[in-house]
């Protein structure tokens, strides 16, 4: 039998081993950031994909990857030889409409204008002098009804001339007007078979060869600013409330092991992508690397608030987010203030003199 003595020693013993398993803590006055993890790829600044607005067959690529173009730089051809006849039908039809080519018509039917004008004139002269005659009882009535049908014949003579002229001169404008309409409709499809690059920036990539059919689909080659980048980041939709613009990222690149570059958020796209559950940040560099380049990948944490002196404790020694276990067995329900993935700062229920014990998980 075991006596007394020997008792009380495993009592003593057991006890000391359960307490030496228990961990305890006291707060620390120290500094916190509270930040929201964030993942994404570097993208050049109005960077886009050339796409073509017609298909076709690539006949000529001015440009190389790397090349430095500017707004408006010719990238590539495609073949149009057809367009090309198109336009030219368009170029003699204007050239053969154009108002100033057709003066002839005007002037003749101007013409006509003056001689119906003068044969009226002339028609009207007779007619009333006839009809002089005949008050005077001289002459005869049917010469008088003659005199009066030719003025009443070139009367309307005359003004149907008006109105052929006012007509043609209409037709002249409207066919001249539509055919050069045809033309800007001709030359601007012609454009679209030399694609052009929309801004001042760099070549990243071409994605075709001469030779190779194209299509309005497929992207033929990437273009962006050459100098400054956008950081792409997708935010969990439980954060998102949390971020504004001006906010301050810390960035790490898989590039630039060991280096922490700092940014700013400059743009929230209001839109949830609906599969991923995220929102698109985008930031631009304070102080960007040396050397960047499209698509390099990166974590960055978004500065939320960040305090000089919190009083902190670990993380796990808290019990539903509100409690604390003191060292001689007080449950303490605490405020809590920022916190990061590994301490939460405290903000009332105990002090920096208070021990803790860590709670059984």
């Amino acid at each position: 039998m075991i006596n007394r003595l020997q008792l009380i020693t495993v009592v003593v013993i057991f006890f000391n081993s359960c307490s030496s398993k228990v961990e305890k803590a006291k707060p620390n006055i120290e500094s916190i950031t509270e930040s929201v993890y964030a993942s994404g790829i570097v993208k050049s600044k109005n960077q886009y994909e050339v796409r073509s607005t017609v298909n076709g067959i690539i006949e000529n690529i001015y440009v190389t990857e790397g090349d430095t173009v500017n707004a408006g730089a010719l990238l590539l051809s495609i073949s149009n030889l057809a367009q090309r006849l198109n336009k030219g039908n368009a170029e003699l039809n204007a050239a053969f409409s154009d108002a100033n080519a057709n003066k002839g018509k005007l002037n003749e039917a101007s013409l006509m204008i003056d001689f119906a004008k003068n044969r009226m004139n002339n028609d009207s002269a007779l007619f009333f002098r006839q009809k002089n005659l005949w008050q005077q009882q001289i002459g005869s009535k049917t010469e008088l009804e003659q005199r009066e049908l030719s003025y009443k014949n070139s009367k309307a003579d005359y003004y149907s001339s008006i109105l052929k002229y006012d007509e043609l001169k209409k037709q002249i404008d409207f066919t001249s007007a539509q055919s050069k309409n045809n033309l800007l409709i001709a030359s601007k499809l012609e454009n679209d078979y030399t694609i052009k690059s929309d801004i001042e920036g760099i070549v990243y990539i071409i994605n075709k060869s001469k030779g190779d059919m194209i299509d309005v689909q497929t992207p033929i080659a990437v273009i962006g600013d050459a100098h400054v980048f956008i950081l792409e980041m997708e935010v969990d939709q439980n954060d998102i409330l949390k971020i504004k613009k001006g906010m301050s990222v810390l960035v790490t690149l898989d590039s630039y092991k060991g280096k922490v570059f700092e940014a700013e958020v400059t743009k929230i796209n209001p839109l949830m992508n609906a599969r991923t559950q995220t929102f698109l940040i985008e930031a631009e560099f304070i102080d960007a690397p040396e050397v960047l380049y499209p698509n390099i990948t990166f974590e960055a944490n978004i500065i939320l608030q960040s305090k000089s002196k919190a009083l902190l404790i670990p993380r796990n020694y808290m019990l539903n987010d509100s409690t604390v276990l003191k060292a001689n067995g007080d449950s303490i329900i605490v405020k809590t203030g920022l916190k990061d993935y590994q301490k939460i700062e405290i903000i009332s229920g105990i002090s920096v003199n208070d021990e803790l014990i860590k709670p059984e998980e």
